[in-house]
Formats: C-alpha cells, structure tokens, sequence
C-alpha cells in the first residue's frame, strides 16, 4: 500500500468497527501500563514520604495505595462510560482531578520539601502523564464512537439503497421469469402430447415382443424343468450311494476304534502287571537286604560308617527304635538319632515334591 492511499484512508474515509476496537485496545493497555508504572513509583516515591510525616503503622503504603486506587477506579468508570458516548459529569471531572493531584502531590512531595526542582520534575511526569490520559482517553473514545457511529449511518443508508436496487432488479428478475416459466410449460405440453403418442406405439410394440418372449420362455422353461426333474434323480441317486459307502466306512473305522483299544487295553494289563511284578520283586529285594542287614545282632564295636549307615536306614524303614539300631551298628544312640532326624527330612521333602 503506498503512501497515498494510507492518506487516502486515513483522511477521508472514516474508521472501521476493527480500527476503533484496535485504538481502543491500544489506548487502554497504555493507559494500564502507564498505570501500573505510576503505582510502582508511589510505592517507592509516596510511600516513604508519607511515613516520614505519620506515625501510624504501615501509613505509607497504604494511603498511597488508596489514593492509587481511587485514581484507577476514576480512569476505569470514565473508560467505560466513553466507550457508550456519556459523560459522568462533573463531580466525576472533580474526583479524577482531586486524585490525580493527590497523586502528583504524593510522588514530588518529598523533593519539593527539599527544593530539588529536578526531583520534582522527574517524579511529575508519571502521574501528571497519566492524568492527562485520563483527561484525553475519554475523549478519544467518545470522539472515535461518533466517527462510528456516523459510518455505521452511511453503511445503512448504503445498505438500504442497495437493496432497493436488489429488489427492484429480483423484481424484473420474477417477471421474466414468470414469462419463461410459462413458455416452458406451453413447450412441455406439447412434448408430452408427443410424448404419449410415442408411448402408446411403444406399449403396442412392446406388448407384441413381450407375447412372443413369454411362448419362448415358456418352452425354456419346460426344458429346464425336465432338466432339473433329471438332474434330481441323478443327484438321489448319488446320495444315496455316497450315504452306502459312507456307513460301510463308517463300520470300517468303528470295528478298527474297537480293535485298537482292545489291543491298547491288553498292552496296558500287560504293562500293569509287569510293574506290579517289578514291583514286588524289588520290595522282596529291598525286605531281604534289611532282614540280612538287621540279622547280625549286637555288636560290641563300631562297624565302619557306611555299613552302620546301611543299618540305621534299614532300622529306621523296619521301624526299629533307636537303642536297638545302636546296638546292631556299634554306634551312639545320639549319632544313630541324628540319622533318624535326616531320614525323616528326606522323607518329608520327598513327600511334599510329590504333593506338589
């Protein structure tokens, strides 16, 4: 865009609903900064300046913030109020002003007591640029609210010339097409006479191929019957010469499911009694070595450690007591009870692995 149309648009045309909204957001973030920048300084300016001339607890701070705050509570109801293009009045102007100096006063207070023109001047200028926002915001809004609302006037009247234009040009649009429309339904008669006329020849013609069709349908269809009555029989006779088969096979297989679980039935007595053989012969075995072991009687010197082990694990299976295994292996009656206790531990771990 090039610097004469931002003149252009600047100077003669008037402001959108989007520029007024976009310099109203500027002028009230602004204005906040330049607020908040003020309250900072009093605090650090206004605060100590009122303890110095008040004895009361936290006086300072306090008093500067109210003040602070009735400045801000001043520049807030004006901002609102502008935006609707009203006035509060004077006690208002008064209030903004009475603060606004109580502010200016607060913050070059403590320099002007001490004659320092340059303190003055530099802790003037945040509140006294402040209030001259507070004097110039509002009238900037309701300035720029007039300048809308002046646009928005000639929008309508736009707007409203412009949809008579539209009616008038829909209306012209109607009548022609109303006259099309009846030209089109003049011309759609006449085609649907023609139309019927050429239906009427087609249903004749049709009606006659649709009588020749039915005759060779029906002779098709004879054909196809006899086909199907042929192709049936044939089927039947298929089934049941696969249900024939099916059951021969069936008692094949039946009579082989019986063979082999009688033969599978003789091979598991035969196992059952091979093990059950074994079985036995391996605790005839077993009783035979024990007896043999616990045969000796009494002896009067310790036998060598394997074979009394061989005695105390036989006693311990024949349930003889502990004295009594004592006496056969020569050993202590403390040394054969430790091997009971390890026997009885085997024996318990054993049984519960089995368990598990």
């Amino acid at each position: 865009m090039n610097s004469v149309q931002v003149r252009s648009r600047v100077f003669t045309g008037a402001p959108s609903a989007r520029e007024v909204a976009r310099t109203g957001r500027v002028i009230t973030v602004v204005t906040w900064l330049l607020t908040g920048a003020v309250v900072a300084v009093s605090m650090s300016t206004a605060a100590p300046f009122i303890d110095a001339h008040s004895e009361g607890y936290a006086t300072g701070p306090l008093l500067a913030l109210a003040v602070d705050g009735c400045f801000i509570l001043g520049l807030q109801s004006d901002s609102t109020l502008a935006r609707f293009g009203v006035a509060a009045g004077l006690w208002a102007t008064a209030f903004r002003w009475v603060t606004g100096l109580s502010t200016v006063w607060l913050n070059v207070g403590d320099a002007a007591l001490s004659q320092d023109m340059v303190g003055v001047v530099v802790h003037l200028i945040p509140p006294l640029l402040l209030l001259l926002v507070a004097e110039a915001g509002p009238a900037w809004r309701r300035a720029m609210g007039r300048a809308l609302a002046e646009a928005t006037a000639q929008e309508q009247a736009d707007l409203d010339e412009a949809r008579q234009t539209a009616e008038e040009a829909a209306r012209a649009e109607r009548e022609e097409a109303a006259r099309a429309v009846r030209e089109q339904r003049e011309w759609e008669r006449e085609q649907a006479e023609q139309a019927r006329l050429e239906r009427e020849r087609q249903r004749e013609h049709e009606a006659a191929l649709a009588r020749e069709e039915q005759a060779h349908a029906e002779a098709r269809e004879q054909a196809e019957r006899e086909a199907r009555e042929r192709a049936a029989a044939e089927r039947e006779q298929q089934k049941r010469e696969r249900e024939r088969l099916e059951q021969e096979a069936a008692r094949r297989r039946e009579n082989e499911r019986r063979e082999r679980e009688a033969r599978e039935r003789a091979a598991a007595e035969r196992e059952q009694q091979k093990r059950e053989r074994e079985r036995r012969e391996r605790a005839e075995q077993a009783e035979r070595e024990r007896a043999a072991l616990l045969s000796g009687g009494p002896v009067n010197e310790k036998l060598p450690e394997p074979r009394a082990r061989q005695i105390v694990t036989a006693g311990f299976e024949s349930g003889l007591t502990v004295r009594a295994v004592s006496e056969l292996c020569g050993w202590s009656t403390g040394w054969v009870t430790a091997r009971y206790q390890e026997l009885r531990e085997t024996n318990h771990t054993v049984l519960e692995g089995a368990l598990s």
